[in-house]
């Protein structure tokens, strides 16, 4: 059975849904799901896992990702970016181009954000956007996130209709809403902001240079096979025969690192356990002085196991 990664370059307008949809189609099975939502108007990397790789896409949620954004100033939209209309304008002519620095400067590290308020964020059990669009006033809590790099490429001033546009590359935790940054920043100015572009080029180690358009993928699937997979996204363990197959059967081994060592694997963050000729047998988690598996893919059956019995 086919299983594996596949790196998709999102097209504007789709929903990650439609994504997935799309792959059922494409892949002939109904076991696809994605690592991380990105809204309709954004495009590049989704990541999208296919049957047993379905069980990485955990992993990969949290990893850090990174985008290239244009951040309108002067303008706020009900939604934060482009797709929402207009609600306040003020004139940009007064901003300087230091007090645009300072202002990225001030939103990179750690930051305390609010998301969007029509973000897919659970209320009550219903979406905040749902909420909004039934014309409820939603406020959602900041939530801790970190803003490893936020660089400014480019400054480009529109005098005719009063805005500045700003081209940047963000690099951030997972659950941050490069939206709010936007919005942020020109609120941070005085002026207000929205995103008018979004494109993420890397989701934890997969690239844009690794994607494929749905119209690619439909002539031909490109996948990336469960093993490689684990290797980029992970700690490798390399594994002896008779290890390979005490962790086959779901029993503990020697643990890879010392307790409470940096590179100890945990079960938030395991390490990818190989056998002798490269497939990969599980996901491992060291206890004290022995590594226990997370998850086992049981070899030639195409199933997967949890730790202690069927997944």
């Amino acid at each position: 059975m086919l299983s594996g990664l596949v790196i998709v370059d999102k097209p504007q307008g789709w929903t990650s849904h439609d994504v997935v949809g799309r792959m059922r189609r494409i892949a002939g099975t109904r076991k696809v799901g994605h690592a991380g939502t990105l809204d309709p108007m954004a495009t590049g990397v989704l990541v999208v896992g296919i049957n047993k790789a379905t069980r990485l896409l955990t992993y990969i949620v949290g990893t850090s990702k990174t985008y290239t954004a244009t951040i309108r100033l002067g303008q706020s939209t009900v939604t934060d970016d482009a797709e929402g209309d207009v609600v306040a304008s003020a004139g940009t002519s007064a901003v300087a181009e230091q007090a645009i620095h300072d202002g990225v400067a001030a939103l990179t590290g750690g930051i305390q954000q609010v998301p969007s308020s029509v973000s897919a964020i659970k209320v009550n059990g219903e979406r905040a956007y749902a909420r909004v669009r039934s014309g409820e006033d939603v406020k959602l809590a900041a939530r801790p996130v970190t803003i490893h790099r936020f660089e400014v490429h480019g400054i480009r001033r529109d005098t005719g209709a009063d805005v500045i546009d700003i081209d940047v590359t963000v690099e951030c935790s997972s659950g941050t809403y490069i939206r709010a940054l936007a919005r942020d920043l020109g609120n941070g100015l005085g002026v207000g902001g929205h995103l008018t572009a979004l494109r993420r080029t890397h989701v934890g180690p997969y690239s844009l240079d690794q994607a494929r358009t749905l119209e690619q993928l439909a002539e031909e699937l490109d996948v990336l096979e469960m093993s490689q997979a684990a290797r980029a996204l992970m700690p490798n363990r390399e594994l002896s025969a008779e290890e390979t197959t005490e962790i086959s059967y779901g029993r503990r081994i020697a643990a890879g690192a010392a307790p409470g060592s940096p590179g100890a694997a945990t079960a938030d963050h395991p390490a990818a356990a190989f056998a002798p000729d490269g497939s990969l047998v599980a996901l491992l988690a060291d206890s004290g002085n022995y590594a226990k598996p997370v998850l086992v893919f049981a070899p030639g059956n195409g199933n997967s196991a949890a730790a202690g019995g069927e997944a």
